[in-house]
C-alpha cells in the first residue's frame, strides 16, 4: 500500500487560490446586482425661497411654495390620471396651536410622452406652485414660527420614471396679534339739562 504524502506548501496555496477565486466572484457578483438595481440618478426639484409671512392670530394666511421642475422632466400632478402613478403630495408638520388649511395644488398639464403616446398623463413641468394656508390659533404666542414639511414626487423624462423622492419645505411665519376690537362706545341717554 503506497501512501500519497502532500505538501504543506501546496495545500497552503491552493487555499489561497480558492480564496482568492471566491472574494473575486463575491466581488464581481456585487458590482453586477448594484449596477443592475440602480436606474439613472433622480433629477431633484428645487425649492423658491419664501419671505417671511405674516400671519394674524385667529385668521387663515395663505403662502405660496414655488417650485421648479428641471429641464427635460415632469413629475406626475397631485391627480394623476393612473392609480398606479405616485402624485405630488406636501405633507407639513406645523407647530403646536398653528392649523394646516386646504393645500391648493395646481391643474396638471396633459401631455403625452413616447413611453406611452396613447396616453394622456397629468403632470407638472418648469415651475409651479402650491398654495398652503397656515392658520394660528387665538392662544398662539406672537413671535416667529418655522414650519416644515416635504414634497413628495415622483419624476419622470421622456423615457422612463425614477424613484419617488422627497424635497424638505421650510418656511418662517410671524405671528402678529390680532387688531383690537372696536366697541362703539354706548349711545348717551338723552338728558335734558336746566
Amino acid at each position: 500500500m503506497m501512501i500519497h504524502q502532500t505538501n504543506p506548501q501546496t495545500i497552503e496555496t491552493s487555499s489561497q487560490w480558492r480564496l482568492w477565486l471566491l472574494f473575486t466572484l463575491i466581488f464581481l457578483a456585487i458590482c453586477h446586482l448594484s449596477s443592475a438595481q440602480t436606474p439613472g440618478k433622480a433629477p431633484s426639484l428645487t425649492f423658491g425661497a419664501v419671505p417671511l409671512v405674516t400671519a394674524q392670530r385667529a385668521q387663515q394666511t395663505m403662502v405660496n411654495l414655488n417650485f421648479r421642475v428641471p429641464p427635460g422632466y415632469h413629475i406626475n400632478s397631485n391627480t394623476p390620471k393612473s392609480e398606479f402613478l405616485i402624485p405630488t403630495a406636501l405633507k407639513m408638520d406645523l407647530p403646536t396651536d398653528i392649523v394646516l388649511g386646504k393645500i391648493e395644488y395646481p391643474v396638471g398639464e396633459d401631455a403625452s410622452f413616447p413611453f406611452s403616446p396613447d396616453e394622456k398623463l397629468s403632470v407638472y413641468s418648469g415651475d409651479f406652485t402650491i398654495a398652503v394656508a397656515v392658520h394660528p390659533l387665538h392662544s398662539v404666542v406672537p413671535g416667529k414660527y418655522e414650519m416644515h414639511g416635504v414634497l413628495r414626487y415622483q419624476a419622470c423624462d421622456n423615457a422612463a420614471c425614477y424613484p419617488p423622492k422627497t424635497l424638505p419645505v421650510r418656511f418662517e411665519v410671524k405671528v402678529v396679534k390680532e387688531p383690537p376690537e372696536h366697541h362703539a362706545n354706548p349711545a348717551q341717554s338723552p338728558h335734558v339739562h336746566n
